[in-house]
């Protein structure tokens, strides 16, 4: 129950951003409950293999790089997902900068209880 709704706060909060944000387009909301599952399943299966190959990197900027995988899931994501579109490497940083912060907003008042 838990993982079902994660996944559909995280597609309301995809089509919320994507509506306020330039650059980031998602066609329906099927296609946003799609962007939040493939967004899931990359961030089990790749990330941690990418995290792995760039700790060198990741240890000298202190953490920051991990801001710059996020977006290469992002962009990986709309390379995946058809009707989501992404413009650029730099709103796809933004849009996952934006969309971790409220995804921890709403969590905060969500809980798990």
């Amino acid at each position: 129950m838990k993982l079902i709704l994660r996944v559909l706060t995280t597609s309301i909060l995809v089509l919320l951003i994507s509506h306020f944000m330039k650059g980031v387009h998602v066609a329906s909301f099927s296609t946003a409950i799609f962007v939040a599952i493939v967004l899931g399943l990359l961030n089990i299966f790749i990330k941690p293999i990418l995290f792995l190959f760039t700790l060198p990197i990741t240890f000298v900027t202190l953490g920051l790089f991990l801001l710059v995988i996020n977006g290469l899931i992002i962009i990986l994501c709309d390379n995946i997902v058809g009707g989501f579109d992404v413009d650029t490497f730099f709103t796809a940083l933004l849009f996952s900068i934006i969309l971790s912060v409220s995804q921890s907003i709403v969590n905060l008042f969500i809980g798990d209880k």
